[in-house]
């Protein structure tokens, strides 16, 4: 049997006894002719293969190069050499594959992240990114076991709808229509009757509102799948594609929800936590050694693995939209001009307004709840004062907005005399409006941007380097 092998990170974990062993990875570096550091990405760690001198024919040892792929079986031994337990002492060595040394990109030395973008498809065998898709999974497990251990119910909601959720406009068309000579109405606009689906459809920018639907008859749902924003944004913190994860809740009000969002994003914290320690700490060295170029007064305060903890180990501070205005207001920020955005009551708060909350004033996780209702979505319950919504945004440090989600408004005249106000159509909706007319309960529910969360967690500093290939204005590789 071919595959007959232990991964790496499981006999970097095992007594040494000379048990023969089968291995099988990515050459990264290869010494003295005799030293082949090697990893099969279980984990950041290397094994040290020993090929002793005349084991192998001269032919062989010149195709042991960076990147070509080898299957070792030897015995696992103690190791002489610092900083391992273990090493393998190789009785044969086959190339499964070479790696043209003097063309392979990623070279034994320090790599750009702009570069390594570049190489996306390679980037992978770097420890960097190894650590970071190792937590990005670990987050996503985490996620599915956080919602199935309560009893949630996973909902794939479309990826292709005829609706949008916020209001935007800034959507993904989907069309089988040519583009060079779409059929046409009368008055000249697009004939969509002609189309694939018979009407304008969009790629989703949340399935949230389907999500709704099924609340109302399991009564904890969560979705977790790719949303689409065609948001012309070239920003460290935007992406044209990311995932969503979007619990919907019957019988929850906005503290309910609020209660639910804390505990989620401890929880899935703490099991990166249990579970990618030797991960987080290479990163968290990694930014040590990243902020050292940086002035003393941009370097982050806490350590990666301090943040998180320190997020762990403190209730996240709860504030009205109204006093988060009334704190910038009185800010030495503010009053030094040192904010690009104006601040002033029924402005939606900018990213400079959200991380000055969460890192200079409470210096933790912040939510905030209370909006105005001009600045948020139709279906957000309306406060009793009549200008403010029952929603609540989280802010993380760092990041600003990591989650945002609301009681949704119950309510079916007032749903309805929102819709109305905000132009969203009413006749195209009364599948949505059907939760209101049967059985309408209080509901609840919130969306987190998972590669805001995964950014949070491995301390990287550009969201298109926690996705496995970013999508961006002008930028669609691979």
């Amino acid at each position: 049997m071919f595959n007959k092998r232990t991964k790496i990170k499981a006999l970097l974990a095992t007594e040494p006894a000379n048990q023969e062993v089968t291995v099988m990875g990515w050459v990264r570096t290869f010494r003295n002719n005799q030293f082949i550091a090697l990893n099969d990405g279980s984990c950041n760690q290397n094994l040290q293969v020993v090929a002793a001198l005349g084991l192998l024919g001269d032919e062989t040892l010149k195709r042991i190069t960076t990147g070509a792929s080898l299957k070792v079986v030897g015995e696992l031994v103690p190791s002489l050499g610092k900083g391992q337990k273990v090493e393998l002492k190789a009785k044969s060595v086959e190339i499964l594959g070479d790696s043209d040394a003097e063309k392979y990109p990623l070279q034994p030395k320090k790599h750009s992240l702009e570069y390594l973008r570049e190489i996306a498809h390679l980037r992978f065998r770097t420890s960097t990114f190894g650590a970071v898709f190792r937590i990005r999974h670990s987050l996503a497990f985490a996620i599915h076991k956080f919602y199935n251990d309560k009893g949630f119910v996973y909902l794939h909601t479309p990826i292709i709808t005829a609706s949008d959720a916020e209001g935007a406009g800034e959507m993904f068309r989907v069309t089988t229509l040519p583009f060079d000579n779409p059929p046409r109405n009368e008055d000249g606009s697009i004939n969509f009757k002609e189309d694939f689906f018979g009407k304008s459809t969009n790629l989703t920018v949340s399935g949230q509102l389907e999500g709704e639907l099924a609340a109302m008859a399991f009564s904890d749902i969560y979705t977790f799948g790719p949303t689409f924003r065609a948001e012309n944004s070239n920003t460290t913190r935007h992406l044209a594609e990311f995932w969503m994860i979007e619990p919907e809740m019957a019988f929850y009000d906005i503290e309910d929800n609020m209660n639910l969002a804390e505990e989620f994003i401890k929880y899935i914290i703490q099991y990166v936590m249990d579970n990618n320690r030797e991960d987080l700490e290479f990163l968290a060295q990694r930014l040590v050694e990243e902020e050292k170029q940086l002035a003393q007064d941009k370097r982050s305060e806490l350590g990666l693995i301090e943040k998180l903890e320190f997020v762990l180990n403190n209730a996240f501070e709860r504030i009205t939209y109204t006093e988060a205005i009334d704190i910038l207001l009185n800010s030495a920020a503010y009053k030094k001009k040192k904010f690009q955005y104006e601040v002033k009551w029924g402005i939606d708060l900018q990213s400079e307004h959200e991380r000055y909350l969460v890192e200079k004033h409470f210096k933790k996780p912040v939510i905030v709840t209370g909006y105005p209702a001009a600045i948020k979505a139709f279906y957000m319950r309306m406060n009793e004062d009549g200008n403010t919504v029952a929603a609540m945004d989280i802010l993380a440090p760092g990041i600003g907005e990591i989650v945002g989600g609301s009681q949704r408004e119950e309510r079916l005249e007032k749903l309805t005399g929102r819709m109305e106000q905000m132009h969203v159509p009413v006749e195209e909706m009364q599948w949505y409006l059907d939760t209101r007319r049967f059985g309408s309960v209080p509901h609840s529910g919130f969306g987190l941007g998972f590669e805001r969360m995964v950014l949070f967690v491995t301390g990287m500093t550009n969201i298109r380097d926690v996705i496995p290939f970013a999508r961006t204005p002008r930028n669609c590789e691979f």
